[in-house]
């Protein structure tokens, strides 16, 4: 069955790219999760919402681009599953909505709305598109921080302890890639297969391909991080690699974590005390619920059935 879907989606591409018969296009179910349906055009429109603001992507092997689309609907479909059980509506007042597109557009450095429009328009997709999607996103992170909150353990003190230690700290610039290991996997050769992917390619069009955080359609980029907000683990790991460098896998819960240092600085402590303990702290936080809402996601998709059409 998987043999023949991956046959039927290199036709998929045939269509669209023009080299067969227009009248042969037609949508068509490539397969089911639950009641949902996944078509072709489904599939087309995440190959170009994905494309959209990862030109990287161009430069990825068509079948390599399908499962990256195929992984990422699969996603985005079992977070609407999995909600619709808890909630009547999956959707956003539309005050809100409009606040969290508005930080969209200026996080991908758009001007205003009308030019983040304009583009979404000329890559063949619609503002409904995107708004669904990231309404989607935007109650699933809510739902899971609703549902793991008080799970989330942070040791203030520690992290006071550390600060008034030190002056100064670390600060990284990282990128990741996530992932975890199917049954007939293991990890040394899961690792040269990404490695191979990171040394051709490039560490951000890996985190495409194989990295199952959300971080992966941001090329697997986190953003700066203090190193009092680290681990233990990963703090090790990072001190031991150079600027432009990745480390090996780190063991963390729900898989493993494969993380590269874009950049490095040092700074000083903040003079306040208590505001700095709460970045740290919320910074911990995410990343904790990140954790929590990928293990809680591969736990759905290993119960949910997917029928290949």
């Amino acid at each position: 069955m998987i043999y023949k879907f991956k046959i039927f989606f290199f036709i998929i591409l045939f269509f669209y790219y023009g080299l067969l018969p227009a009248k042969s296009n037609e949508n068509k179910i490539l397969f089911k999760i639950n009641n949902e349906i996944i078509t072709t055009v489904d599939l087309i429109n995440e190959i170009k919402y994905l494309k959209m603001f990862n030109k990287k992507l161009d430069d990825i092997e068509q079948e390599k681009l399908y499962e990256l689309s195929k992984n990422s609907i699969i996603r985005n479909k079992l977070k609407k599953i999995e909600l619709s059980k808890h909630l009547e509506k999956i959707e956003i007042e539309k005050k809100y909505l409009d606040n969290i597109i508005s930080n969209f557009y200026k996080k991908n450095n758009f001007e205003n709305l009308q030019s983040f429009k304009n583009f979404v328009l000329e890559n063949n997709l619609t503002i409904s598109f995107i708004e669904q999607k990231i309404t989607i996103e935007s109650i699933w992170n809510q739902f899971i921080f609703q549902k793991y909150i008080n799970d989330v353990k942070i040791d203030r003190e520690e992290i006071r302890k550390n600060i008034i230690k030190n002056n100064f700290q670390n600060e990284y610039l990282i990128s990741e890639i996530v992932f975890n290991l199917k049954t007939d996997e293991n990890l040394k050769e899961k690792f040269k297969i990404i490695k191979n992917d990171i040394d051709n390619k490039s560490f951000e069009t890996a985190a495409f391909i194989h990295s199952i955080s959300d971080t992966a359609n941001q090329s697997g980029k986190v953003g700066w991080i203090k190193e009092n907000s680290l681990n233990p683990k990963i703090k090790l790991s990072v001190s031991k690699i150079k600027k432009g460098s990745y480390t090996d896998p780190i063991v963390v819960p729900g898989g493993f974590v494969i993380l590269k240092i874009n950049d490095k600085k040092i700074v000083k402590v903040a003079d306040n005390v208590e505001n700095e303990i709460e970045l740290i702290v919320k910074t911990k936080t995410q990343e904790q619920l990140n954790q929590f809402s990928n293990i809680y996601l591969n736990k759905i998709q290993k119960n949910t059935i997917i029928n290949a059409s």
